[in-house]
């Protein structure tokens, strides 16, 4: 058997014999500053990711490390507290490992969010973003040998983001008096924040929001058949120009993050009670 497949096998049943052999119906991964979505899981069981076989620990600012299985929104769960970034020095099988993994587990939904910097003129900080589609700047996690056990060799990627998902989170918002915007998600390498030239390019190009991950995940779980939805949470916004004082910290960052999670959480939550 391919040794990555078999990584895979070994990290679920590890995790499997942790929650009793339950099976999850729907993943989260929680960016950085959104991971307290993972405190309003009822029941939880929390698996340290050092203690998973295969696994790598996720070292970014904000990522606790964990994942966590119960209840939210009257529906099994099984969410990443904090993920893994190409940034890291992770390559593409660990980063989307734990997609894989809890495809095995059972899930059939996954929900994505990320702190985003704002390139559409009309975001401000602490806006929500349904992501409707993206441009991808990493390293595609598909290539090297298919695994055919998960998915076909050549998978569509016409809708990345389930529209029928869209359109409920759409009306949940409204009905909250949460406003919502939507738009095309970009992901860069990083870690080095982006210049002002390349937000003035990734405008050009159809970006409404950039950061450094998300999408290999998204693309791997649409490999698996697993519907998609995302949000970003923006926490910077897009300039003309910069003061010669302008800084990008990764600190307030996750403070931005953080104050939106609120309102994420509530979409999650009650998103996840109509599947």
């Amino acid at each position: 058997m391919d040794e990555r497949v078999e990584r895979i096998f070994r990290a679920a049943a590890h995790v499997k014999g942790r929650i009793c052999g339950c099976a999850p119906e729907i993943g989260i991964v929680l960016g950085s500053g959104l991971g307290k979505l993972g405190d309003r899981i009822e029941n939880p069981v929390v698996v340290p990711y050092s203690e998973i076989p295969g696994f790598p620990v996720s070292t970014a600012i904000g990522h606790k490390g964990n994942l966590i299985y119960g209840t939210l929104g009257g529906r099994k769960v099984i969410a990443m507290q904090g993920r893994f970034h190409f940034y890291e020095g992770y390559s593409m099988d660990l980063v989307t490992l734990p997609i894989r993994v809890m495809k095995v587990l059972g899930i059939t939904t996954l929900f994505v969010s990320n702190a985003a910097g704002g390139v559409n003129f009309g975001f401000r900080i602490g806006d929500l973003m349904i992501i409707k589609d993206h441009i991808n700047h990493l390293p595609n996690p598909l290539i090297g040998k298919n695994m055919d056990e998960f998915g076909p060799r050549f998978p569509d990627m016409t809708r990345p983001y389930s529209p029928e998902l869209r359109q409920r989170a759409k009306k949940i918002a409204l009905e909250a008096g949460i406003e919502l915007k939507e738009g095309v998600f970009f992901a860069s390498p990083g870690p080095s924040y982006e210049t002002p030239a390349e937000y003035r390019y990734y405008r050009m190009i159809g970006a409404d929001a950039v950061g450094m991950s998300t999408i290999p995940e998204v693309i791997v779980a649409r490999h698996c058949s697993i519907d998609v939805f995302g949000v970003s949470v923006i926490t910077n916004e897009a300039h003309d120009d910069y003061s010669d004082n302008y800084v990008n910290d990764g600190e307030e960052v996750i403070e931005a993050a953080d104050r939106a999670a609120d309102k994420m959480c509530y979409i999650f939550e009650k998103l996840i009670e109509t599947l």
